[in-house]
């Protein structure tokens, strides 16, 4: 299982993401690169040394309706493998983010008008460059405004639709949760997991230690999202060899 850090950005800024309530994010103070004030360049090469080599980037200013911040996400790019949500709501939108050296994009159920655009983006640039963010608050699925709620009505549901869209990878990340530490929602991964078994499943939103690793990959997630636990010194590097350490010890006993 792998562990993607998580980049929130804001006017050219890191920002420390808490419950998804994005208006009072306030400037990343990371135990990885103190008095860096939120500075992402810095960041990326941190997660480097911990042997993170991909990271999940969410330009919350596209994501918003404003201009992306494609200098900069091409700048970090450069240091690593992106997987980039940047609030793309049409395929020439996922365009823009490769062209900035992204490796993946993201379509994000919170701002994706109707499902023929994530079948559109699959077929123009591929399966497996194109991740789908099941995004939830509480376990509800989050639509844009004035789309009709019933085509989206659980997650299980929301899912189906995607898979049915092609999706081969999917997101699953519960605003309320990020920041929160208070672990994933077990339960309803492990449901995706058992009617989805094809599928690559990422989570993320609550992540506090090296338990919730363990637990996230006995309920068969391909990676975890992280922000708080690394920026808050609980996922240091020696906490994350010993994991690494101990999942290579029980993989070499079987």
């Amino acid at each position: 299982m792998r562990v993607i850090p998580v980049l929130d950005l804001r006017r050219g800024r890191a920002v420390w993401a808490r419950g998804g309530v994005r208006e009072r994010y306030a400037p990343l103070e990371s135990a990885l690169a103190p008095n860096t004030d939120g500075d992402a360049r810095a960041l990326i090469r941190e997660f480097a040394a911990l042997d993170c080599h991909e990271v999940y980037v969410a330009d919350l200013d596209a994501l918003e309706g404003g201009s992306p911040q494609w200098q900069l996400i091409g700048a970090l790019a450069s240091c690593a493998a992106l997987l980039v949500d940047a609030g793309a709501r049409e395929p020439a939108q996922l365009g823009k983010i490769f062209a900035t050296g992204a490796r993946r994009a993201v379509i994000a159920l919170e701002t994706m008008p109707s499902w023929s655009l994530l079948a559109d983006c699959i077929r123009t640039y591929g399966a497996s460059r194109v991740v789908f963010s099941l995004d939830l608050r509480g376990g509800i699925p989050v639509t844009v405004p004035g789309r009709a709620a019933c085509d989206a009505p659980s997650p299980g549901s929301t899912l189906e639709l995607a898979v049915g869209a092609g999706a081969t990878s999917v997101v699953v990340l519960d605003l309320a949760r990020v920041g929160s530490g208070a672990g994933l929602d077990w339960r309803l991964l492990e449901q995706l997991r058992r009617a989805h078994p094809e599928i690559e499943l990422q989570a993320g939103g609550g992540i506090a230690g090296l338990a919730d690793l363990e637990r996230a990959r006995q309920a068969g997630c391909d990676a975890v999202l992280v922000g708080s636990a690394l920026h808050d010194g609980t996922l240091n590097r020696r906490a994350l060899d010993r994991w690494w350490e101990h999942r290579a010890h029980a993989n070499d006993s079987r």
